[in-house]
């Protein structure tokens, strides 16, 4: 049964193809190298597969239900679609991002988890890890990221690129670019010859996690 582009999708949609527009104009994609996705009840919307986001439209909303059959929409969805089905069965995400940003890529090369050089880290759950590197696409490279996501809204995937979740759109991609940003200090402050960057304790990071928890506007 094909599922119905009603007017909470036609808006989620609209959401996601802003969202991945935000990306290539943010420096965190290149063309179509990254991918977005929003999930409504049982129906995961998703960014198709090579089609720039400039070109995307109303009219051309793609969908899959969580075992990955397509329910709406003629184009095909993204190659790793694996990975955003995985993240959707296994935690309580509602929109997810994936990158190939410049900087938290290259920290993939280097490390198995990210240095603790700044407390952010704290809103991704705790010290982001690396995933061991698969082929793009494929199961094993969904498996990885949850291991490597085991606790966290976002890991880096080695040789790859990031992925972070959240309970929207915009707390997905802030995610994202915090943990560009986490990787560009990173690199900055360790290429400075002869100094090595002072890193967070484990304890100071919990005490920012805790702190995190009232951060922000009350209602």
């Amino acid at each position: 049964m094909r599922a119905e582009v009603n007017e909470e999708t036609a808006g989620r949609w609209a959401a996601l193809v802003a969202t991945a527009r935000r990306s290539v104009a943010d420096g965190l994609v290149v063309g179509t190298s990254g991918n977005v996705s929003a999930r409504v009840g049982d129906v995961v919307l998703v960014t198709p597969s090579g089609v720039p986001y400039d070109r995307l439209g109303p009219d051309d909303v793609t969908g899959v239900d969580l075992t990955g059959r397509q329910v709406l929409g003629t184009l095909v969805p993204t190659s790793e679609l694996p990975m955003h089905l995985a993240v959707y069965r296994s935690t309580e995400a509602r929109a997810i991002v994936h990158t190939h940003a410049v900087h938290a890529t290259a920290v993939s090369t280097l490390v198995t988890e990210l240095p603790l050089v700044h407390y952010m880290a704290a809103a991704l759950g705790g010290p982001v890890r690396v995933a061991p590197y698969a082929t793009y696409g494929t199961d094993e490279l969904a498996e990885n990221m949850l291991r490597a996501l085991a606790g966290r809204s976002g890991c880096l995937l080695r040789n790859h690129g990031t992925i972070t979740y959240g309970a929207t759109l915009d707390q997905a991609y802030d995610r994202t670019a915090q943990l560009e940003w986490m990787c560009r200090l990173w690199l900055t402050a360790s290429s400075v010859p002869g100094l090595t960057p002072s890193l967070l304790t484990e304890a100071q990071l919990a005490e920012v996690g805790e702190r995190l928890k009232g951060y922000g506007q009350r209602r």
